[in-house]
């Protein structure tokens, strides 16, 4: 199996697009995936839930998080831990550019 070594600025993995949600997986294993996102300004990610735990670490700009109801407003350098089964949603406030990480055991 071929190992891609990457290295460098993890917010300049993914540039942002008008009106848009782009994303880029860094790593995608069994046991867990690392995912950069851009955001737009007022872009979201409806409510959902998930089975596995996920740190979002927020790289640029600012959003808002809620899980179970709670919001919270994140800017660059935050992060927070999304509980599996939990129902989160993801808004833009303005740009912002956040790493996932989701550990599936």
């Amino acid at each position: 199996m071929q190992i891609e070594r990457s290295s460098g600025r993890l917010s300049e993995l993914v540039q942002y697009q008008n009106g848009s949600i782009v994303s880029r997986t860094i790593i995608d294993k069994k046991t867990g995936t690392v995912t950069i996102f851009a955001f737009d300004k007022s872009q979201r990610l409806s409510e959902h839930t998930a089975p596995f735990d996920a740190l979002v670490y927020v790289l640029d700009g600012e959003c808002e998080i809620k899980i179970s109801g709670q919001s919270y407003h994140l800017k660059a350098g935050d992060f927070i831990v999304m509980p599996a089964n939990e129902p989160h949603a993801v808004s833009a406030l303005e740009k912002f550019k956040m790493l996932l990480v989701m550990i599936k055991s």
